[in-house]
């Protein structure tokens, strides 16, 4: 093992873990050392497959060999699991959202900076490769100033099997948390400007799945960009037809299973739809994650940026380049792993060797995007983000 690598313990063995997990096991400088985990079966499971200790809470876990954590449990859980580990001494990379609410992403940064170590948000679609090469094409200067920004993702996310608190929106659930963070942090990414304001309607249309399902919402940024994000999670139209039917997670998809996820989730008994979800957690089958890796690069739908020369439409395949007078497409070689570049970050991040773009700032900022949105849809106000965070950053002094 490099004597640079990072001892990495998990916190929650579930959905997330398995879709980071090949980069993880993969990265040079990564070794997979402890993981916490309430379930016996996938503890079980882990200290089979790594060799490594598991433990039943959070405390036995920081406390043992280990330089960081990875947190991928449900969302309210993410703010007083990551300052505990930030307190213990550990570099921490949470998933998103960073929280479910501004003060606790505040208190997560505070905690990330009294202890001198990296708070990264992640994996987010803003680490996806596409989005990365297309936002250093457009901070070179080449195509002029961005004008605007259209993103739209139409997609099953609120028939998919969930537990409670996934559809319970005081908890984090819905779409707004869930997937409003990926498409604002890919725009923010783009544009590299800090959101002034957030206009946004969100809709609840299921009383049977009782959170937010979609929305439609307007950005603007510093020097007068603006994006314009449409969501549904209702499962009806599917926008992966308008990426050559690649899925969100880069791999091909049968447009005939139109209507599957409905009519699975109809064929589920209530109760047991939280065990449907715990099923697709690492360790349920007693199998690890050993697929190939995907093909295509992850994405978030329909992105096109337009700037005052050119207009950038992303796909899971590259970018293509619409300008004056000629169209180019830039391809971009397929991923070697899954979410390799978040590791990258947080690695080299917690090492020293780079100044991450996804740390506790960025995250702060993004929570605010999603609390102004569904602030802006309830007052029916325009919401500045950063109104937001003075107002907290003052509460907490106060």
């Amino acid at each position: 093992m490099n004597k640079k690598a990072l001892r990495i313990g998990i916190v929650g063995l579930g959905r997330g873990f398995m879709l980071t997990l090949p980069a993880l096991r993969a990265h040079p400088r990564v070794e997979i050392a402890a993981a916490f985990d309430l379930r016996a079966s996938p503890r079980a499971q882990f200290t089979r497959e790594f060799g490594a200790k598991s433990y039943e809470s959070l405390e036995g876990l920081l406390a043992a060999d280990i330089d960081a954590v990875y947190i991928a449990t449900p969302h309210e859980l993410h703010a007083t699991q990551a300052i505990a580990a930030l307190g213990a001494g550990k570099h921490v990379l949470v998933e998103k959202p960073m929280a479910i609410s501004v003060a606790e992403c505040v208190a997560m940064e505070a905690a990330a900076r009294r202890a001198g170590k990296l708070l990264l948000v992640g994996p987010s679609h803003g680490f996806d490769a596409p989005v990365r090469r297309a936002a250093e094409l457009i901070a070179s200067g080449g195509f002029g100033a961005v004008r605007q920004l259209t993103a739209m993702n139409f997609t099953d996310f609120m028939y998919r099997p969930r537990r409670p608190e996934e559809l319970d929106s005081a908890r984090g659930g819905g779409v707004v948390y869930s997937q409003a963070a990926h498409q604002i942090d890919v725009a923010r990414r783009l544009v590299g400007r800090d959101v002034t304001f957030v206009r946004a309607v969100a809709g609840n249309w299921d009383s049977s799945r009782p959170s937010e399902g979609a929305y439609a919402a307007m950005m603007g940024f510093e020097g007068g960009a603006v994006a314009s994000l449409t969501y549904s999670g209702y499962a009806h139209y599917d926008s992966d037809e308008l990426v050559n039917w690649i899925s969100e997670l880069g791999r091909e998809k049968d447009p005939e299973q139109y209507g599957d996820t409905r009519r699975a989730l109809r064929n589920l008994e209530p109760a047991t739809e939280s065990a449907a979800k715990i099923r697709r957690a690492y360790g349920e089958d007693g199998a690890s994650t050993s697929e190939p890796p995907a093909p295509y690069h992850e994405h978030f739908g329909f992105v096109l940026v337009s700037c005052e020369r050119a207009d950038l439409k992303l796909s899971p395949q590259g970018i293509t380049l619409y300008g004056d007078e000629h169209r180019e497409f830039l391809a971009i070689d397929p991923p070697s792993l899954p979410r390799v570049e978040v590791i990258d970050e947080f690695v080299e991040g917690a090492l020293g060797l780079v100044q991450p773009i996804h740390d506790g700032r960025w995250g702060v900022k993004t929570v605010a995007c999603c609390a102004a949105l569904l602030e802006s849809s309830r007052t029916g106000s325009e919401i500045a983000p950063t109104a937001m965070i003075i107002d907290t950053l003052e509460a907490v002094s106060v």
